[in-house]
């Protein structure tokens, strides 16, 4: 699966139990949780911040910034600052009586299966590569499994690299060669993602070459050439150490890669001004792909963060020749989001006259959209992704919320796949040189089956791959799907789950979990972490809200830029269905969302203090007026807009949770967490964000927590440990504020 930098934030929580998977212990232990944050710290508290107002004025509008100074993470008043709300905030959830138990139980679950696998490839020799974490282990490790042997060899353990005392390092993406003789394999340390690209020869287990530094992996990982001499590979500039934030993510560039050769003579293949063939703006992120059974490669253009992609084609023998005759196939305004390759045919995803996209072909040696084949017509499905094996090409798609895919075969008549048990299907592994796909298959209450796809027989084998852990299949958990009306009379699916024996008498703890930007939904997963929330009698509710993909990409529209309080308010109109439909009430609730999803959250608390008990902020995107100012901002405005233009403006001001919080209101208990390391979304955002609302609760308010982990980022890359210790704070946290007997 083709993963960009929100996707793997977004896995990162389903997959890794950042947040959504949760923690707990049994029925019995429900008054342990009525111990609140206040009174677990009485006689303490959290640093005060220094208020140093700056005034900025934008489109005649006058914007203050109380917290302006916190953008300088390096003074050491800020330093000193983050270092006692951490402090502060981790005495007080450590004084709370449940969060050991939770921290044991969430182990507990965590290693109900003896291993973890996932980022397999697969060879046409039948070799395998793929990243497993055993329990009890703390990162994933890169594994080469060939196809004669019983047993996989163990190629790169991050746990055993660095010096003692050195923050971690962590495997970022990884591609072998075609032939599998070598595997390049990003790394990067602290969960900062500055990847650095390491290669290694497989039979001798010996590095080649140095490494490469200042990777951008969040749109492509390495491109092997089909001799295996090289990969391409893309690579941010080098910048001087006082060179601004903003230009950090400017100016990518696509390189080639000769082994025995040194990198820092690799030749440029694209960049900004390179070729008048090739106009590329300074803010795009460009990425080659090859697939060895065509004689053309394809080079992705990202605009920014923007899901409309641009794409060029030249043939492969001339990618050398220091003349590259690229060909537009299309620009982003063919609203082309996705793309597989398949001999020298390419098969494109589209929104053109399909909100729900549509699937075309036209060929590599003579592209033209204008007499493109219609090879999957706009209809009711929304088709997300498409990739190419061997056999066929194959296409993830939604239908009713529930993830599909497709397979389109020689005669081009879509087949929808029936997964073995009916439930989510995704595509886990494809390679262009193997017939079929590995299929991976879940609920959101049932344990996840890798499958090997055989198109000959149209069977379905389980790999093994993943073990079937003792708490995968359990009884007495239910999944419901409804849709709530929302503000505007729009009608947006909810997902709720919880104990089959519930009583829906008001009272129940309630996690209301959103996203809602880029496009992206929220997948049907499984963890079996989370069966911790639901068995302590929680309730956990998904809002699939505007801005996500649920419904194409006219649900994304509806809920970015300028449309993007359609996001909070889809998200308060399904917590209201909660309290209507009985499953709880205001004091139970909490509104929960990370990274993007920090927006939603925010705006919720904001806009409706009244509605929530609590609320869960991780690494939230809070001030979004000086957004642009960051290393992540400028590709962002593509999603959110620009203080540049007077509706972008506008559209940032509304949905800035930092400049709606009032001084004369009472805010839910809040937990906002942050990795100081993190590059997407700065830590300043959540200072900025809890010393406002601790300013606006007081000391005799609900508790505003700062949680800071200074040997993490935005969550890619953390330690088995590090999310585990999140997961049992923010359910300790949540528990102590919502639980019935609480209120």
């Amino acid at each position: 699966m083709r993963i960009n930098r929100h996707w793997q934030f977004i896995l990162s929580t389903l997959l890794a139990s950042a947040i959504l998977t949760a923690c707990g212990g049994d029925e019995s232990n429900k008054q342990a949780s009525s111990d609140s944050a206040a009174e677990s710290t009485a006689g303490t508290s959290a640093p005060i911040a220094r208020i140093g107002n700056t005034t900025d004025t934008h489109w005649g509008v006058e914007v203050d910034d109380p917290y302006r100074y916190m953008e300088d993470q390096d003074a050491p008043e800020v330093v000193e600052w983050f270092r006692g709300q951490a402090e502060y905030t981790e005495s007080v959830l450590a004084g709370l009586s449940m969060r050991e138990e939770i921290y044991e139980r969430l182990i507990e679950l965590d290693q109900g299966a003896p291993y973890s696998t996932s980022g397999v490839r697969r060879l046409a020799n039948g070799d395998m590569f793929y990243m497993r974490r055993n329990a009890g282990e703390n990162l994933g490790k890169l594994y080469y499994h060939p196809a004669d042997s019983d047993s996989a060899r163990l190629l790169v353990d991050p746990e055993t690299l660095g010096a003692k005392g050195e923050q971690h390092y962590s495997l970022d993406a990884y591609m072998p060669s075609w032939d599998g003789s070598y595997v390049t394999y990003g790394l990067a340390q602290g969960g900062s993602e500055l990847t650095s690209y390491h290669t290694m020869e497989i039979a001798s287990g010996n590095a080649v070459d140095a490494p490469i530094d200042n990777i951008e992996t969040a749109y492509n990982g390495p491109m092997w050439t089909a001799d295996g001499d090289g990969f391409y590979y893309s690579r941010r500039r080098d910048l001087p150490e006082d060179a601004p934030e903003t230009e950090i993510y400017k100016q990518t560039m696509v390189r080639y890669h000769e082994l025995g050769t040194d990198p820092g003579e690799d030749p440029v293949i694209a960049a900004y001004e390179l070729s008048d063939r090739l106009p590329l703006l300074d803010t795009d992120f460009p990425s080659l792909w090859l697939t060895p059974n065509s004689e053309h490669a394809v080079l992705k253009v990202k605009h920014g963060d923007n899901n409309e992609i641009s794409l060029f084609t030249a043939p492969v023998d001339s990618l050398l020749s220091g003349d590259i005759p690229w060909v537009r196939i299309s620009e982003e305004a063919d609203l082309m989001t996705a793309f597989a390759v398949m001999d020298d045919d390419i098969y494109l995803l589209t929104a053109q006259d399909a909100p729900r996209y549509q699937l075309i072909k036209t060929n590599l040696a003579a592209p033209d959209l204008d007499t493109a084949d219609v090879v999957i017509a706009p209809g009711d499905i929304v088709l997300s992704d498409v990739v190419a094996a061997k056999d066929a090409v194959y296409v993830e798609a939604l239908q009713d919320g529930m993830n599909k895919v497709l397979r389109v075969g020689p005669d081009e008549t879509p087949d929808m796949l029936n997964t073995p048990r009916a439930g989510a299907g995704y595509i886990s592994s494809v390679s262009p040189e193997v017939d079929g796909i590995l299929l991976y298959e879940t609920s959101w209450i049932q344990g996840g089956v890798r499958y090997a796809y055989d198109p000959g027989a149209g069977t379905f084998t389980d790999t093994g791959m993943i073990p079937v852990g003792k708490f995968d299949n359990l009884d007495g958990f239910v999944a419901k799907e409804v849709l709530v009306s929302s503000h505007d009379g729009t009608q947006v699916p909810l997902s709720i789950l919880h104990r089959a024996d519930l009583e829906l008498d008001g009272s129940n703890p309630t996690i209301v979990l959103g996203y809602g930007s880029y496009g992206i939904h929220m997948p049907v997963f499984f963890s079996p972490t989370r069966l911790a929330w639901l068995e302590r009698g929680g309730v956990f509710a998904i809002a699939h809200v505007r801005g996500g993909g649920e419904y194409g990409q006219e649900w994304h529209y509806s809920g970015r830029m300028a449309n993007k309080p359609n996001t909070w308010l889809d998200l308060i109109a399904c917590a209201e269905y909660l309290v209507d439909k009985g499953y709880t009430a205001p004091a139970h609730m909490a509104p929960m969302g990370g990274s993007a999803g920090g927006i939603l959250a925010g705006r919720s608390i904001t806009t409706r203090p009244d509605l929530f008990g609590a609320a869960v902020i991780r690494v939230g995107m809070l001030d979004a007026i000086r957004a642009e100012t960051t290393t992540n901002g400028v590709p962002n405005i593509k999603e959110f807009g620009t203080v540049s233009e007077e509706d972008g403006f506008k559209g940032l001001l509304a949905m800035s949770s930092y400049h709606h919080v009032r001084q004369d209101v009472t805010y839910p208990a809040t937990l906002l967490t942050h990795g100081y390391n993190d590059s997407r979304v700065n830590v300043w955002m959540s200072g900025k964000m809890a010393a406002s609302l601790q300013a606006a609760n007081g000391e005799d308010g609900p508790p505003v927590l700062l949680r800071i982990r200074f040997d993490a980022g935005h969550g890619i890359g953390s330690t088995r440990d590090q999310v585990l210790s999140e997961v049992a704070d923010v359910y300790s946290f949540l528990f102590s504020q919502l639980d019935r007997d609480q209120h």
